[in-house]
């Protein structure tokens, strides 16, 4: 598994993962830090082809992150994917957090166990119930430095 920046071309796959229109996700990846997890067959040092630049396949992406930095928390805004690309890609924020000595919120919904245990692993601690989204409750999760 190769994790790397998303471009503007990835907002077709980050929508169909997400289940969110295109749009959204191309300003996602304008807006915020965004990391993407691809198949490890993908040799991410080989040379860059015009067609690289068409977007990804959602097929090729396993999963996804966005996050930014206020005050003195990393705040997860997003992610998704499968359990070992959420664990993978929830320790970008993570890894960055320590250098900086911040804290990492992160809010799921309920029924996420992928993400749920992704958290889990790498220290969260659960922190109760955190604001609904489309009518769906939702986790809070949190890492102190």
């Amino acid at each position: 598994m190769n994790v790397r920046d998303a471009l503007e071309a990835d907002a077709n796959a980050l929508a169909s993962i997400a289940d969110s229109p295109t749009d959204v996700m191309r300003n996602l990846v304008h807006d915020r830090t965004v990391r993407v997890a691809e198949d490890g067959t993908h040799d991410p040092n080989a040379d860059v082809s015009g067609s690289q630049y068409d977007g990804s396949d959602p097929e090729d992406l396993l999963g996804f992150i966005s996050f930014d930095a206020r005050e003195d928390t990393v705040h997860v805004t997003q992610l998704d994917g499968t359990s070992e690309a959420c664990k993978r890609l929830l320790a970008e924020p993570v890894r960055f957090a320590e250098r900086e000595s911040m804290a990492v919120e992160l809010l799921a919904s309920q029924d996420a166990t992928p993400i749920e245990n992704a958290a889990r692993e790498l220290g969260f601690e659960r922190r109760g119930r955190g604001p609904q989204f489309d009518g769906s409750p939702t986790v809070r999760f949190r890492l102190e430095p």
